[in-house]
């Protein structure tokens, strides 16, 4: 078990049992779409975030993406954190039939991959070191890769996405974040120098 300083919220109760099983953590949940009409969950967040830390970590489908976007205006900048699971396709276990979009949720997802989402995501884990800060990667430098601003940039963004394991849904301000968690600015530009060549 991974014992985790930030708190992490996720959508619903099976994301949060899975969790628990990996993650000694607190884990709040967000009830689907009810965090967007409960101001008393909303106000509690904002506080975890402000004290503690928070981690978002919503499934990779359009509707954890909207339930993301919400929570991402809704709190504060500093002190939240976001995860991410790429697109991983099946159903899980205890449902008949894959969701809509046909991917597995936070729920259904192996351990090894919400860990490493977790730690992507820059959570603090018990025991080991921050890591210290590094340069950071910019609007400008995914303009100059081509990865916005110019005609072939969304579907460069989505083969980025891809090879990334990243969710298809990650919008380019998304996508600027994790790479940032990812990686510092050198790594990103030979990241994307192997992708010419």
């Amino acid at each position: 078990m991974v014992k985790i300083r930030q708190a992490i919220v996720v959508e619903g109760k099976y994301d949060k049992n899975t969790l628990r099983q990996l993650v000694d953590a607190p884990i709040f949940t967000t009830d689907g779409f009810g965090v967007m009409h409960d101001k008393k969950l909303l106000a509690f967040l904002r506080q975890v975030a402000e004290k503690r830390g928070l981690i978002i970590l919503t499934d990779s489908d359009g509707a954890g993406f909207v339930i993301r976007s919400y929570l991402k205006g809704a709190l504060p900048k500093q002190g939240v954190l976001h995860a991410y699971v790429p697109d991983l396709y099946g159903k899980e276990k205890r449902k008949a039939v894959p969701g809509r979009e046909g991917k597995l949720g936070v729920e259904g997802m192996p351990p090894e991959i919400l860990l490493q989402a977790l730690k992507n995501a820059g959570a603090q884990i018990e025991g080991q070191q921050p890591e210290q800060r590094r340069e950071s990667i910019t609007k400008q430098d995914l303009y100059a890769v081509g990865l916005s601003g110019t005609a072939h940039s969304s579907q460069r963004r989505q083969a980025l996405l891809a090879k990334l394991c990243l969710p298809e849904h990650m919008s380019s301000n998304a996508l600027l974040e994790a790479l940032n968690v990812m990686y510092d600015k050198q790594e990103f530009l030979e990241l994307m120098e192997e992708e010419h060549d």
